[in-house]
């Protein structure tokens, strides 16, 4: 862990990765514990009628029990095993008991259609995943025989292979919003290199009393890397609760009712919670990450939550690579925060050197976190790096050890010679007092070769009329400059969004483009 005591240049300085070559997740996440403090808590289960505390003992004797009918169903090192299971403790036990006999686990998310379930059945190969009722029926159509734990498990129990640190574990596909998930593969030690980023953006988790949750389901990198596996590897008990949609009310009374201290909230749940006038005490972290939250939202969380919400910076290839630390040091407006401690992150140019200027936003080679590989696509994995620098897709500026993002390689609007990014104007239009959410995209122009068109969807009772429109306009202008206001609005009933709250701005371009041409 990392020391509170130390300040984070020196932090920075005098570290190096520790790690074994002999590693396997499953040991840092509960075969340690259950050894050494076999009843601590592992896991607050609020999924069932009851609350139920689930101890390290007894999560290992689930994933063991698990790994065992693996092991009958034929189940070798390297195989592909899915996991389709909602947020609880059994979804935990069953990453764990596929890391012990060596697979390769692949999460699923609940809330995927026929397609989205079928892609990555097919791209893993994937003929066997554990599931609940629910899952095995959507599994079903598709060839993947489902093995239910609640259906019985058998009475034996299996110890954890002994697998290399860069052995492959867990391959997660990407959200899709540039283009068609891919798969990205991660060793062993890649919980490892999740470790400084969730100390940080946590302002040191690990203390006394913490208590760790997130809304995000554990289908995701941000759920299972960021919240739970680093939750369990530290000795901090992770809440598991079911929220398909996220509630602010629900939200609000789980946090009371289970004494949970940090929270990983993606923006979307901080915008609605902020919208709603939520007040949230008692929490003494709160990490944020996907997009930049902006000025107005960290002052709201200062006022609802009493602190500094952390934001935090990676992708499903090479995450928690930048963080702020509001313990250690202070935030940039409008900053990330500065590189972690193991991850050499800078901005470099069409050359691969850095630079001072805007550039690519890059990882160096080196960074426990990186993918493997795309799995079974060597094309797409040597395009994504520029000699030894790793290509994240984001632009960026690095200011005083700070990163600034600026977006999206093709999400950056190019009008009248300005580079515009298109966080920084939804930020501004969501404090409107009209706004609940938007969408910036460059929309093709004639003359400025872009403007700054903005999609937005209006809170209850507001007015889609000229008149709104004119405040929403006039209030950017008078917030930002007088380049990057929006040009266009157009007020919509929903905003095209990937399953992990973000907004998908290339389908928002698409329908800008289509806009230009009629």
């Amino acid at each position: 862990m990392l020391s509170r005591d130390t300040d984070f240049d020196s932090l920075t300085k005098g570290f190096s990765w520790d790690i074994p070559s002999r590693l396997n997740m499953a040991t840092q996440v509960c075969d340690d514990w259950a050894a050494r403090e076999p009843a601590r808590t592992a896991i607050i289960d609020m999924t069932g009628p009851r609350r139920r505390d689930v101890s390290y003992a007894a999560l290992r004797e689930m994933a063991e029990t698990m790994a065992t009918a693996l092991l009958d169903r034929g189940i070798v090192a390297g195989d592909r095993v899915g996991v389709l299971r909602s947020q609880d403790a059994w979804c935990a036990a069953a990453h764990i008991a596929i890391w012990k006999v060596g697979a390769i686990s692949v999460p699923l998310f609940k809330l995927f259609r026929e397609d989205a379930l079928r892609s990555r059945v097919m791209d893993s190969g994937l003929t066997l995943a554990i599931s609940d009722a629910e899952g095995a029926a959507m599994l079903g159509p598709l060839g993947v025989t489902s093995l239910v734990p609640e259906d019985g498990l058998p009475d034996m129990f299996t110890p954890t292979l002994q697998t290399g640190a860069e052995d492959p574990a867990v391959l997660i596909y990407t959200s899709g919003t540039t283009g068609k998930p891919k798969g990205a593969l991660h060793a062993h030690r890649v919980l490892t290199g999740h470790l400084p980023g969730v100390e940080l953006s946590h302002d040191f988790l690990g203390g006394e009393g913490d208590c760790l949750w997130t809304p995000a389901d554990w289908a995701w990198i941000g759920g299972l890397f960021d919240v739970l596996m680093p939750g369990l590897a530290l000795g901090v008990p992770v809440v598991a609760a079911r929220m398909p949609k996220f509630s602010v009310t629900a939200c609000v009374d789980l946090i009371a009712e289970t004494g949970i201290r940090n929270v990983f909230f993606p923006p979307t749940a901080l915008r609605m919670l902020k919208a709603e006038g939520a007040k949230i005490p008692g929490l003494r972290s709160v990490a944020s990450g996907g997009e930049p939250l902006g000025d107005e939202m960290l002052a709201w969380g200062r006022d609802a939550m009493g602190l500094t919400i952390n934001e935090f910076y990676g992708q499903t290839e090479c995450n928690m690579v930048v963080s702020s630390c509001g313990a250690s040091f202070p935030g940039a407006p409008g900053c990330a925060g500065r590189p972690v401690p193991g991850h050499d992150v800078a901005v470099i140019d069409a050359a691969g050197e850095l630079t001072d200027s805007e550039g690519d936003v890059a990882i160096r080679r080196g960074s426990a976190s990186m993918m493997l590989e795309y799995w079974q696509k060597p094309d797409a994995t040597a395009e994504k790096f520029r000699g030894d620098w790793m290509l994240t897709g984001d632009r960026g500026v690095m200011e005083g050890g700070y990163l600034r993002l600026v977006g999206r390689e093709d999400d950056v609007i190019t009008s009248s010679g300005y580079r515009i990014g298109p966080g920084e104007v939804e930020d501004c239009l969501l404090t409107h007092p009209a706004v609940a959410t938007a969408g910036v995209v460059g929309k093709p122009d004639p003359l400025r070769t872009e403007i700054v068109k903005a999609y937005i969807v209006l809170k209850p009772g507001a007015a889609a009329s000229p008149e709104t429109e004119q405040d929403i306009v006039n209030h950017v202008k008078s917030r930002l400059s007088g380049h990057n206001y929006p040009r266009e609005i157009t007020f919509v009933e929903a905003l095209p969004m990937t399953v992990t709250g973000k907004v998908i701005r290339k389908d928002l371009k698409a329908r800008a483009i289509q806009e230009a041409q009629s």
